[in-house]
């Protein structure tokens, strides 16, 4: 059985480890801190607090408003908003993500939807020399990503202007897609049923995706195979599509 008493703190303890770790519990459960609040609640100086704020916005466990405060960024929504989902997703998919590796010889990835980030919680390597790398636990623009262009094309028109309204970009106004473009490649990838993505994310590399359905039907991740440009042929598409549709159909049948 567990033990009801207090934990012991490990024989060496990381300092800063620990420090980062507390204040992304504290930005979890209580939603905005500034850089003063944590310093004082740690105990250590406002420099310190700052380095440790800022190391978790890198990493995505937080963002900073124009007030200079920090809110929780989308790996704690995640945590937060759909944990077990999200780990059973993963855990469901990764056998089927293997498979597709076995089958296409690239490597694949599964990715859900924050807001307007994609985030890819698992992915699978292949075993060329030349491959892309695992995505596993990176955020990108939902834009930006094959899977998060297939979550977008779901849903609603009015959805997705109102997910890119122009005064949320008012401090990165370069960071907001150009939305005619956006709304013509959604519709086209609407119609089409997959995305493609050839150097979107990242020069040199194409993926392709399609979308996992929940029970209402509605997308709760999409699942991709990426590959070196250099080995991707259009005419092998149609087949590409139909084995990632076959490896969707099978991962809603698991989770379901």
């Amino acid at each position: 059985m567990p033990s009801s008493d207090p934990k012991t703190p490990p024989t060496y303890v990381v300092t800063s480890a620990d420090h980062a770790l507390r204040a992304a519990v504290m930005l979890q459960l209580e939603g905005a801190l500034t850089v003063s609040q944590v310093a004082e609640r740690l105990g250590v100086a406002r420099s310190t607090a700052h380095r440790l704020l800022q190391t978790l916005v890198y990493r995505d466990f937080a963002v900073q408003d124009e007030q200079r405060v920090y809110h929780p960024g989308v790996v704690l929504e995640l945590a937060t908003h759909s944990q077990s989902r999200t780990s059973r997703l993963r855990t469901v998919a990764l056998p089927h993500l293997q498979r597709l590796v076995d089958v296409v010889g690239e490597s694949a990835n599964l990715s859900v939807r924050a807001g307007d980030s994609a985030r890819f919680i698992a992915s699978v390597e292949c075993a060329h020399a030349l491959r892309v790398g695992s995505r596993e636990g990176m955020g990108f623009p939902v834009h930006r990503t094959t899977a998060g262009l297939v979550m977008l094309a779901a849903l609603d028109p009015t959805e997705v202007e109102a997910l890119f309204a122009a005064d949320k970009y008012a401090e990165r106004p370069g960071e907001r897609p150009h939305m005619g473009r956006l709304r013509s490649e959604l519709a086209s990838v609407r119609r089409a049923g997959f995305a493609v993505n050839n150097g979107r994310s990242e020069r040199g590399v194409v993926a392709v995706g399609v979308p996992v359905r929940g029970a209402d039907s509605a997308p709760i991740a999409g699942v991709s195979v990426s590959m070196p440009s250099v080995r991707f042929e259009k005419g092998q598409l149609p087949a590409l599509v139909a084995t990632l549709q076959r490896v969707a159909a099978a991962i809603e049948a698991d989770v379901h």
